[in-house]
């Protein structure tokens, strides 16, 4: 009863030990082919020369992606690359030097203000319904009695001067969340993300010191009514969070 040897000096011990070997290789391999669908080959920063090819065990085969609500598949790894004008210099030339803009960085999308070329739809919920909309086209959600309705307070920028009125609240359904604050900047509507806002209803003001006021009006908008895309949020966002760097020139400079 001793003797668990299988074959040879192989034993029930070994044999697990050598098929999780075998598998964790195996694991290894997937898993980094798996993670080459997108930015790959990399592009040397300074040179901008493309690394070779590699071969299938290094590069995964296509994957298809079958949309909901009849949305276009979507196939990966893509073919080709994005052509990216970045507007700004390095600040030396060497691997990972930060970048200075050479233009405006908010709209050029440098540094925090950068963005992703994402989808040209909006978000659905599981009902196939845009989620994220003005809560005036929806009666069922309101703001809650003891909360602070911020529509109608006064937006003040990271310089303390006016940016704007609150004039509307983009919602999340899904998930029954404030997103974004529609601001009236007297040219333009243009949208705030919630998370960026601190709401002193006690004041009626809304505070977002991510831009100087000035800066609102220049802020992307969506296209359609009422709506509001994956790329449109993405360069909202981007925007706005690049004013925590690129804002006022203090903040461009080290803290030490």
């Amino acid at each position: 009863m001793d003797d668990v040897k299988i074959v040879g000096t192989y034993d029930v011990t070994e044999l697990v030990f050598l098929a999780f070997t075998l598998f964790f290789i195996v694991l290894v391999f997937y898993l980094r082919r798996e993670d080459r669908r997108e930015g790959y080959p990399l592009e040397d920063e300074v040179t901008g020369r493309l690394d070779t090819e590699a071969g299938p065990m290094h590069s995964a085969t296509g994957k298809t992606f079958i949309m909901p609500f009849g949305r276009d598949p979507v196939t990966t790894p893509t073919k080709g690359r994005e052509k990216v004008d970045v507007a700004g210099e390095r600040t030396f030339r060497s691997p990972g030097a930060p970048y200075y803009p050479t233009g405006n960085p908010l709209e050029d999308g440098l540094g925090p203000a950068a963005w992703a070329d994402r989808a040209k739809h909006p978000d659905l919920d599981a009902e196939g319904h845009n989620r994220i909309v003005p809560i005036s086209t929806t009666p069922s959600i309101t703001v809650h009695k003891k909360d602070s309705d911020p529509r109608g307070m006064t937006v003040l920028g990271a310089d303390g001067e006016e940016a704007g009125t609150v004039t509307d609240i983009w919602i999340d359904r899904a998930e029954h969340q404030i997103r974004y604050l529609e601001v009236d900047t007297g040219t333009n509507k243009v949208l705030a993300p919630m998370a960026m806002s601190v709401v002193r209803g006690k004041n009626n003001t809304v505070i977002i010191d991510a831009l100087n006021a000035a800066d609102f009006a220049a802020a992307p908008v969506p296209a359609k009514k009422n709506e509001i895309t994956f790329y449109e949020e993405e360069r909202v966002v981007a925007y706005f969070g690049g004013g925590y760097l690129y804002a006022n020139r203090e903040r461009q400079e080290p803290l030490l």
